[in-house]
């Protein structure tokens, strides 16, 4: 059984910061619109795009927080679909992943 310790606390840094930098995206989407009518229109083009990339960063935290889990519950590490241990060079380059190299092609 491996030490995930170093890995979770990777994990835990990375989700600090999207909840952070979600929490600024959401408080610049609430910011009202500027009087200037073509203002507005740079305004909502810039909100569409902050509500993309903060969309990008939920789906992320979701993984982290799914894999967070499971070094909690003592089945990270083991792959998803054949139960094969994935290799901690592969977990330490892609932390959230959930299956092994063979079976993630």
């Amino acid at each position: 059984m491996n030490d995930y310790t170093a890995i979770e606390q990777q994990l835990k840094a990375r989700l600090a910061d999207i909840v952070a930098r979600s929490e600024e995206i959401e408080e610049d989407l609430r910011s009202p619109l500027d009087a200037d009518f073509a203002e507005q229109a740079t305004d909502l083009a810039d909100d569409e795009a902050l509500e993309g990339v903060d969309d990008v960063l939920r789906a992320e935290a979701r993984q982290i927080r799914a894999a967070l889990a499971r070094i909690e519950a003592g089945s990270y590490g083991a792959c998803a679909n054949c139960g094969a241990e994935i290799p901690i060079a592969r977990l330490e380059a892609q932390p959230m992943a959930t299956c092994c190299i063979r079976c993630a092609a």
